[in-house]
């Protein structure tokens, strides 16, 4: 699975919050080099919003 289609479509919550999630694990990914980049052909930004819908990776809003 490249993109999580499916995840998108059925996700019900702020669609805002998980983009910016998505968007700063791409950074993270990039940034550590991590190695299943290279698994996803250089597609950074699929493998994070893989691991942000399908809720391997976490995020949570900081209230200021």
């Amino acid at each position: 699975m490249i993109f999580p289609l499916e995840e998108l479509i059925e996700y019900d919550q702020n669609m805002y919050e998980i983009t910016v999630a998505a968007s700063r694990r791409s950074y993270q990914l990039s940034m550590i080099k991590d190695e299943d980049i290279e698994y996803y052909d250089g597609k950074v930004v699929s493998l994070s919003a893989r691991q942000v819908f399908t809720q391997e990776v976490e995020f949570r809003l900081d209230s200021e």
